[in-house]
Order: structure tokens, then sequence, then C-alpha cells
């Protein structure tokens, strides 16, 4: 899939989830599901995205490994400036150290939605001063979810 196609996906995955997602409290990992929702592909991107969330928390880039497509784009806008980065890029600033504050950090899932072997999911990682609302784009790949794009919104607290 060429790179023009992609980001295609991913603005109209924006756009889907940014319409009609609602929030869940951050204490609450709960997925808002929709009608037709397949539980077994829900559990297989929640196992993809718990492979994120272990390489967050952990620091550990064996981890993010295991969430991604070897093709997959981290992109974002942060302080004005576009960043696009390859999986290999993204996995050098984990260096397998968790972070000094990681105890008071909250992970949540917030939406997921799949059609056959695509999918979509909104995370949101609370680290205190700085809030990082992501967007996932997933395939199922023979029998293994895998995140296969992401775009991030940095927010700031204060």
């Amino acid at each position: 899939m060429n790179q023009q196609r992609i980001r295609r996906l991913l603005a109209a995955a924006l756009i889907t989830l940014t319409a009609g997602a609602q929030a869940v409290p951050a204490d609450t990992p709960a997925i808002r599901q929709t009608a037709q929702q397949d539980p077994a592909a829900q559990e297989g991107m929640r196992q993809a995205i718990q492979y994120y969330f272990s390489g967050q928390a952990t620091g550990e880039a064996s981890h993010m490994r295991q969430a991604f497509l070897p093709s997959a784009r981290i992109e974002s806008v942060r302080d004005g400036k576009f960043t696009s980065l390859s999986l290999d890029e993204f996995c050098a600033f984990f260096k397998g150290k968790a972070a000094d504050n990681e105890a008071s950090r909250v992970r949540t899932i917030d939406f997921m939605d799949a059609s056959g072997n695509a999918g979509t999911a909104r995370i949101t990682l609370d680290y205190g001063a700085v809030v990082i609302t992501d967007y996932f784009l997933l395939l199922k790949i023979g029998d293994e979810w895998k995140i296969a794009n992401k775009v991030s919104y940095f927010g700031r607290r204060g």
C-alpha cells in the first residue's frame, strides 16, 4: 500500500473517530461497542494496544515491535512541527527504562471499532502535564492484529 493511500485512510479514520467518539472517564477502561462488533476482533485489537501500553510503561522497544506492523508510520504535529517516523525511528526513543513518573501515568482505550480485518482505536495517555491522544489504524494479518499507523495529538495542562 503506498504512502498516499495510507494518508487518505488515516484522514478518513480521524474524521470518523472524531465525529462519532465519546469520552470515557480515565478510570474506566471501557470500550464503546457498535452493534455488530466482533468480540474476537476487539480482543485482538486490545492485545495490540496492550503491547503499545507495555512499551510506554517499560520503555522496552520490543513491546512496540509486537504492537506495530514493521511498515507502520508514527506521525504527529508537536509544537507546530510535523513529524513522521518509521517504526525503527520510533523504537529508538525506547531505551528500556520506565519514566520516573510511571506510577502516576494513566492509559485508557477510549474507543475501538472494526470491520472484518480493519479497525480503528483512540487511546489517551495521561502523563500529568501532557495528555496525548493517539489514533490507531489496525489490521488483522493472519490471526494477529497489529497497529498499521498512528497519529497523535499532544495537549498540555496549565
